[in-house]
Formats: C-alpha cells, structure tokens, sequence
C-alpha cells in the first residue's frame, strides 16, 4: 500500500487538450495503490451524506436554492485529515467528498417534485418519497458508469468542469501545502466573506440592476427590457474557469431569450394572460402587467427547455457510437466472451459491465414493483411508467452530464419538467388522470429528476477521480451507500418539514420548484393546454445551431439559466482571456491561466462554504422568529411581525434593497474582477 509521493500541484496537462501520443499521469499514479476506502474515509462520507442532506433539504424548501455540497465536504475532509495528522489522505478524501456528496443530488431530485404532492392537496408516504429518491438515484449511478470514460478522458481538456476544478483544487492545496495552499486559503477568505457579508448582513445587494434608474425602470415597464448581474464571487469563479467561449455562449442565449423574445412577447401577446408566481399561489395575470422575470419564467424559458431537449436528443444521436459501444460490451461480459479487466489499468478501471446490466435490470424491476402495488395499481399503466421512467433516464443522463461538464449548472428542473408534460400526456392517454394521474406523474418525475441529478453530481465526483488518480470502481461502488443514506434522511426530512411548517398556507415552506411542478401537472391532468409552440421554437433554433456549428445545449442552458446568473459568468469569462492573452509567451499565460483557476478556485470554495454558514445562522433565525411569533397567536399584527423579524435578522433590509446599495454592489463587483486580474497578473516572466 503506497501513500502519495509530495504532490507538486495537478500535472500541466490536466485543463488542456492531449497532444498526438500525450497521455495524462495523474497525481496517484496508476501503477500503485492507495487508502481509499477504509473505516476513516466511509464513516465521515457517510456523516457528510446525511448532515448535508438534512441541510440542503430544509434550505431547498425554504429558500429555493439547493447548494452543492461537494467543496463544503472537501474543506471539511481536508481539515479533518490535516487534524488526526494521517499521511497520505488524498485517496481517502475523494472517497469523503464522493460519498458525501451524494447528499445534494438526491436532494434536488427529491424536493423539485415530491413536495408537489403536498401543495396539491395530496398525500406522499415515507416509502413513496425513500423510493423515489433511491432507486432515481441508483438509475443515474449505473446509466452513467458507461459513459465515465468518454467524458472524463476521451473528452480530456475539451470541458472546464468548472465545480470539479475548484473541488480538485481544494484537494490538491490540502495535500499539497505551501505556496498553492496559501493562494486557495486567502482567496477562499475573500470570497467568502465577501459572498457572506450580502447573504447575511446585506452591506451590498446581491444583484445590480439597471432600475436603479428611473430610466431602467420604465424600460423594464414598458419594454420589458432589464440588465441584471449577480455580484457573487463564486458565481463570477465559475465564469473565470468556464472561460471565454462557452461563457460568451451562455449569455448568446441568455441575451436571445431575455432582448429578443421577452420583449417580442410583450409586444405581441399584450392583452394575453399568463400564470405567475406570487408567493405560493399561481395568479393570472395580463403579459401587458407582468415583470420581465415574470415573461421569462412563463414563457421565454420554456423555449429554452425545448432547446435543451432538442440539444439533448442531438447528442444522443452523436454519442449514438458510444451507446452502441457499451451495450457490445455488456452483451459481450454477459455471454462470457470479454475478458479485458486484466489489461485495465486501476485509474480506469469501472464496475464490469456485466454488474451494471444486471443491476439496471434488477432496480428496474423494483421500479415496476414499486409502481403497481405502492403507486398506480394498475398492471398495464405501471409498465407505461416503467418505460418512461427508463427511456428518460437513460437518454437524458448524457445532457445532464454534458451539462455540468460546461456550465456546472444541470438543468435538470427544465428537463423533469418536459418529463413531467411527457409522462402526463402518455399517462392521461393509457387512462389515467385525475388525483390518481397527478400522484403517478409526479413520483414517475421525482425518480427521473433524482436519476438525472445523480447523473450530473457523479460525473463531477469521476472527474475528480480521474484528476487526482482514484479507482473508479471504488467512487461507483460506495457511491450505492451513500445515495441509500441520503435517500433515507431526505425522506424522513421532507415529511417531517410537512408536519412542522407544511407546503401550503401562510407560513408555509417556499418549496418554488415543486410549486412550478405542481402547476405544471394540475391542468395538464385536467386536459388544458401545453405549449408546445414555445417548446417547438426552442427545439427549432437548437438545430439551427447545430447547423451551425454552434454548440447548442450552453445556448439553450443560457435560455433556461436567468439573466443575473449568466452574465457573471460572462464577466469571468473575459477576465479569463484578458489575463491568458496579455504575453506573446505561451508559457507565461499558462502560468497565468493556472494561477487564475486557483484564484477562482478558492473563490467558489469559499463562497460555497460561507453559503452554507449564512444558510445556518439564516435556519437559527427563522427558528427565534418562528417562536415568538407563535407565542403571540392570532393576534399578532403585521408591525409586531415586522419588529420580530428585524429584531433576530443581522440584515438592514431596508438598506439591502435601497439604490444605494445596488450601487455599491456594482463597485465590490468591479473590486473584486480587479482583485481576480491583479493577483493572476503577478506572475512574471521567470517566476515559480
């Protein structure tokens, strides 16, 4: 057993594309083996799983923002090795983080649909919502094992994998030290107190907007035409390591949707009525009276969620090779006739193919079990939902793992959305609809969404591993464990967050995206119309890309992504060219290049770490708010109310949503791009 030799840092070739004859060697090299999984590395993986689960569940439902818990539990992997002083902990932490973060993709699957059941009026038992989440979850596990090495290695260099570069950094630093760590270190401090001084204290606004002017705000009015920009540090780390390219396609797509087609709409369709959010409930209202979130949101972004199905059926038609490829292969295990794990090298070495088919198989036909005697009852419908269960999960697994690859975001409420409208349609046809349709479509979409989160998650965890030199085998087989445990917390979570707040009334949990969902699937149930208008000029301009040589799903991901969270990303993107293309040496703007990605590392890191501090000292004072409101009853007025809530916030609301603050958010977003191209630009000619 081999412990690692002192890391120096990722190899040069790591973020690059592979000469003719170049291979990729890895920190842990291929040829030896390391502690992975151990006593140490499972116990803590699986404390991340359920501690982060639990979390990310109460703030997805209350907040509508599910964090990704993959750097928090690699900072706290990494700190936790560094204190019991164990030598050689690389190995371990992957596993820590793999496991742990199986907390977050079952999360999303699970709080984007289930709680829909509950706003509708309709009841959801434990099983319903454990299953959904667990067999979601093994589904998007064993479809993606097949196509691990075609994204992580024949891909090599081709996709940032913008969150498994910061995680992988955070790794490398804490094994590393020195110099490299340092650089993470203040980096991280920096995001992170400057993301947790808006989350928690509200010094500056989140979002710049051009209605801090009068004449932004009658453009918004009246031509539906607004500029907004997230100032969060991580989200312009993501841009910075995204780089120029594929964020300047992002926002192709996201300035389409938000200056060609919300307006158009605005226009056009004045006098027609659209469903909007306000609060809990949906309300009509004229498109002449909405906001242009509210025409996005209803409108424009369904033609991006037929683009990024369309992009999706597109490259299943280009990896059609790779599909054909892995079912040779499994044909070939499951006759006996392969006999190639030998010659395998332990970096590459993945679960045999044999074990995937049967286990597909097998969760497979726990599906249909589950859905004839605990859902649908009904031996003809449960084979429809066993089918589309099957069919999505499987082609839509690479769109969500091409997703992450690019843009580190996985569009998957778009995508269990165009789920949802499928299964309702097929569902409705095979005579099923009502109360009993809506139950049935709903759990069919929560195992889907789970399968295609899982997707996305893990394809970051194997890129990880494939960086830093796990066994692949390893990440997949313990990743079982850890989707069973995060799938058994989530659903004690959910119900017991419906017996405590409940989804529906006056205080009830926000739960946004199982309110969308629950919208969605009422009239479809009832037989009232889909648009499939929107969804056919979303699906029409991605072959029209595609035609063109245009990558298709970033744009379509920019349709989908809203504006504030796009042009971020654009932002880095920029101060990525800026700082790689200012010499005419090429060693010195790789040596720039790499700098920024730690820079921008650290960033995320530490944005995403404080994310999840101000998110506990936020669920701590909704708790005293709670209480005290409680024991003043019914008779409580809105001023007390007010008084309560000011008196236990940290945050000068008043101050947070004034001018003046937008203001300064604009200038902390300037400082700190300027902090981000100074401290890449220090490095010179002939330094280390």
């Amino acid at each position: 057993m081999e412990t690692e030799e002192k890391v120096t840092g990722l190899p040069e070739n790591a973020s690059r594309e592979l000469k003719p004859g170049e291979t990729y060697e890895p920190i842990m090299s291929s040829y030896k083996i390391y502690h992975e999984v151990n006593a140490w590395s499972v116990t803590w993986g699986l404390l991340m799983a359920i501690l982060f689960s639990a979390a990310a569940a109460y703030l997805g439902l209350k907040i509508g923002q599910v964090f990704e818990a993959a750097i928090p539990i690699a900072i706290i992997a990494v700190g936790a090795s560094s204190l019991a002083k164990r030598k050689g902990a690389l190995g371990e932490n992957v596993i820590i983080q793999s496991i742990g973060a199986s907390s977050g993709v079952i999360v999303a699957g699970a709080i984007f649909t289930l709680p829909a059941l509950y706003i509708l009026g309709l009841d959801a038992k434990f099983y319903q919502v454990f299953l959904s989440s667990l067999f979601g979850g093994f589904l998007g596990i064993l479809f993606l094992i097949p196509f691990r090495k075609y994204f992580v290695s024949d891909m090599h260099g081709k996709y940032p994998f913008p969150e498994a570069t910061a995680t992988t950094q955070v790794l490398v630093s804490g094994a590393k030290g020195g110099n490299q760590a340092k650089l993470l270190l203040i980096s991280g401090l920096i995001g992170g107190i400057y993301d947790f001084c808006v989350a928690t204290f509200g010094w500056w606004n989140e979002v710049f907007t051009t209605r801090v002017i009068s004449a932004g705000i009658a453009l918004a009015e009246k031509t539906k035409i607004v500029f907004k920009v997230n100032i969060g540090a991580a989200v312009v780390g993501l841009g910075y390591i995204i780089g120029l390219k594929y964020a300047a396609i992002i926002c192709a797509g996201s300035f389409v949707a938000w200056y060609v087609f919300v307006p158009l709409i605005a226009s056009f369709g004045a006098d027609a009525s659209i469903m909007v959010q306000k609060g809990s409930e949906m309300v009509s209202v004229l498109t002449k009276n909405a906001s242009p979130e509210e025409i996005f949101a209803q409108t424009a972004r369904l033609i991006g969620i037929g683009g990024i199905a369309m992009a999706g059926l597109v490259g299943i038609i280009r990896s059609s090779g790779i599909i054909k490829s892995a079912f040779g292969l499994a044909a070939r295990e499951l006759s006996g006739k392969s006999n190639l794990e030998a010659d395998v090298k332990r970096t590459q070495r993945d679960l045999p193919m044999k074990i995937i088919a049967i286990g597909v198989i097998v969760t497979l036909l726990l599906v249909f079990v589950f859905f004839w005697f605990g859902v649908i009852h009904n031996l003809w419908q449960a084979v429809i939902a066993l089918l589309i269960v099957a069919i999505i999960a499987f082609l839509f697994t690479t769109v969500a793992a091409n997703a992450i690859a690019i843009v580190g975001t996985n569009p998957v409420s778009g995508m269990t959305l165009m789920t949802l409208i499928i299964t309702s349609l097929v569902m409705v046809a095979a005579g099923l609809s009502g109360t009993a349709g809506m139950v049935a479509a709903l759990i069919i979409g929560g195992v889907v969404c789970t399968a295609l989160s899982m997707a996305g998650g893990f394809i970051t965890d194997l890129k990880i591993g494939y960086w830093l030199g796990s066994t692949p085998i390893k990440q997949q087989t313990w990743k079982f464990l850890g989707t069973f445990v995060s799938a058994v917390t989530v659903g004690g979570v959910i119900i017991l967050l419906n017996k405590t707040y409940g989804f529906t009334g006056s205080n009830a949990l926000a739960a946004p995206q199982a309110n969308a969902m629950a919208a969605v699937i009422k009239p479809m149930m009832s037989g009232e119309a889909t648009p499939w208008l929107l969804y056919g000029v979303g699906a029409a301009l991605a072959l029209i890309l595609t035609m063109i040589g245009v990558p298709a799903l970033p744009f379509a991901l920019g349709m989908f992504i809203p504006i504030e969270l796009t042009t971020p990303l654009l932002i880095g993107g920029l101060i990525s060219w800026l700082v790689t293309t200012r010499s005419k040496n090429t060693a010195l703007n790789q040596a720039r290049q790499e700098r920024g990605t730690l820079i921008a590392s650290g960033l995320i890191a530490g944005g995403a770490l404080m994310g999840v501090v101000s998110a506990i000292i936020q669920f701590i004072q909704n708790q005293r708010i709670e209480s005290d409101i409680a024991v003043l009853g019914s008779a409580i007025t809105p001023e007390q109310i007010t008084r309560i809530n000011e008196s236990h916030s940290f945050m000068n609301t008043a101050w947070a949503e004034s001018n003046g603050a937008i203001w300064l958010s604009l200038i902390m977003l300037i400082l700190l791009c300027g902090y981000i191209a100074w401290d890449t630009m220090k490095v010179k000619k002939g330094s280390d």
